[in-house]
């Protein structure tokens, strides 16, 4: 039976068959027209030794019958995509058809499709691979390995911080090994369209002794070496942003969300591209929660949890603001956030993401967003009173504000695969590298027959180019905006976490 090894590799052709034979016999096919197989790479000394018999009309008789190893891994493949398949049809027969029977007219999903143009419906392809056949063996697998690897990493800036604090860092105070201990530890990433910057690995203690805390670059060079650099350094800091300005953090500032603030000019040793803006905002993308929840419990200050405070209630307005936006932005958020991105970037004279009012303004009319007055008033003297100037406000927080964002588990996949594109570690990426780490070999329509890798492929790169400023590269910000208006559309993060992993590879 002949059968085909699938994978990412090259194969080489070979004419035998693989059908078991005794030894001391041919195979039946002829000998003008021997059959084509594929095996792996690991094979090709046997193969070639083979293909040079066949170049001479020969084939061995002494050919050793195959082993069942690739057999079994071909049934168990085969059977794999055959049943992950069979899934997806089921899903898609279920879900309604725009454009047949009575329905045609009606909403789908919460967003109409008659005002979508080619440029929308090639975007809404990607959302395809959130029905591919998943593997979950293999995907557990993976998870285990970047477990293992996470949890080394965040050891080895824990013994580092440890050194630097009882070893090399001069105090006056008493401070012990067991004072450390009690800690909360976080990770954590620059809020940033610079793609050096936005993709720095950070981790963070915070100690509940005195309230201090610290921050950590992990860096990798290659496999095995690696740095780990003071970011932030131990001490006493204070809120510099938001209706807390001034107020010195606590435990209950730290959460999986939470941002936390810092004057840059207090950090000479930050990178350059970081101290040109005056406030450095840090994002907490994970918490080690049971550390956080034992050293809670073991405060004796209750803790600061107030629903009914200014700033509960500024959130509740912003949220507001944005389920009332979500169904405008369903199926068109990637033309829409994107075009936004671009928009902002061309009023930005000055290029410090400082806009006015008007322009804000101008923009949601120009995309044909609708923000009642009111919605819009509200939103504004929120960002205001966050502590910006009387007439501008970073354009990158209206977003945020306005629009929301998705969360830190699915941005942080957004991350990985943008980091394993930039391998130079610059912050842009060549189209041409873009196009090619792209695969759509496992795209549901790429395995129905309805539409070719390059079709796919081809679709996927409009739609990303049309986003970037420059015709040849793309940088992180525009990256993270196209799959911010592509996460609008996806309820479950997993199906996200599918479109990003099954295409990059991660």
């Amino acid at each position: 039976m002949d059968f085909q090894i699938m994978g990412n590799s090259k194969f080489l052709p070979t004419y035998d068959k693989f059908s078991p034979a005794p030894r001391g016999t041919v195979h039946d096919a002829p000998r003008s027209q021997p059959t084509l197989s594929y095996i792996m790479p690991c094979q090709r000394p046997y193969i070639q030794h083979h293909l040079n018999e066949a170049e001479q009309d020969t084939i061995p008789e002494d050919l050793p019958a195959p082993t069942g190893k690739y057999k079994l891994k071909y049934q168990q493949y085969a059977s794999e995509m055959k049943d992950g398949y069979k899934q997806y049809i089921q899903r898609s027969a279920e879900k309604p058809k725009p454009g047949k029977g009575p329905e045609a007219n009606k909403k789908v999903e919460g967003a109409c499709l008659d005002d979508l143009i080619t440029l929308d419906r090639k975007a809404l392809l990607q959302q395809g691979y959130a029905d591919s056949p998943y593997h979950r063996r293999s995907s557990a697998k993976k998870s285990d390995v970047e477990t293992v690897a996470l949890e080394k990493k965040r050891q080895t800036v824990a013994e580092q911080m440890m050194v630097d604090h009882l070893s090399r860092i001069r105090t006056n105070s008493t401070l012990t090994e067991n004072d450390l201990s009690q800690k909360v530890e976080f990770e954590g990433r620059v809020l940033s369209r610079n793609g050096r910057d936005a993709c720095r690995e950070l981790i963070g203690f915070f100690f509940a002794h005195d309230q201090s805390l610290t921050v950590y670059e992990y860096r990798m060079f290659g496999k095995n070496r690696t740095s780990v650099l003071p970011f932030i350094k131990k001490d006493v800091y204070c809120h510099q942003y938001g209706q807390r300005k001034g107020e010195q953090y606590e435990l209950g500032d730290f959460y999986t969300g939470a941002t936390l603030t810092f004057l840059s000019c207090d950090h000479p040793s930050l990178p350059k591209s970081i101290k040109e803006n005056a406030l450095l905002r840090l994002r907490i993308t994970s918490i080690d929660q049971v550390a956080l929840d034992s050293l809670k419990a073991a405060s004796a200050e209750p803790g600061r949890e107030d629903p009914v405070s200014q700033e509960a209630q500024d959130q509740l307005v912003l949220q507001a603001i944005q389920e009332k936006l979500k169904e405008q932005l369903h199926t068109k958020g990637v033309r829409i956030l994107t075009g936004l991105g671009k928009y902002f970037q061309r009023l930005d004279k000055e290029g410090n993401g400082l806009l006015e009012k008007t322009d804000f303004q101008q923009a949601l009319e120009t995309f044909h967003l609708e923000v009642s007055e009111q919605d819009f008033e509200s939103s504004w003297l929120i960002l205001l009173g966050h502590g910006h100037s009387q007439n501008k406000v970073d354009y990158g927080e209206f977003k945020r504000a306005i629009f929301g964002e998705m969360n830190e588990y699915r941005k942080s996949f957004v991350r990985k695969a943008f980091m394993k594109l930039d391998f130079n570690k610059t912050g842009t990426v060549s189209v041409i590298d873009i196009r090619k780490c792209y695969c759509a070999k496992k795209h549901p329509r790429v395995i129905s027959g309805h539409s070719t890798e390059e079709e796919i492929k081809s679709s996927f790169l409009e739609t990303l180019k049309d986003a970037c400023s420059k015709p040849d590269e793309v940088s992180y910000g525009e990256f993270e905006d196209y799959y911010e208006g592509l996460s609008v559309g996806i309820a479950g993060d997993e199906d996200f976490v599918n479109i990003l992993c099954t295409p990059w590879g991660i």
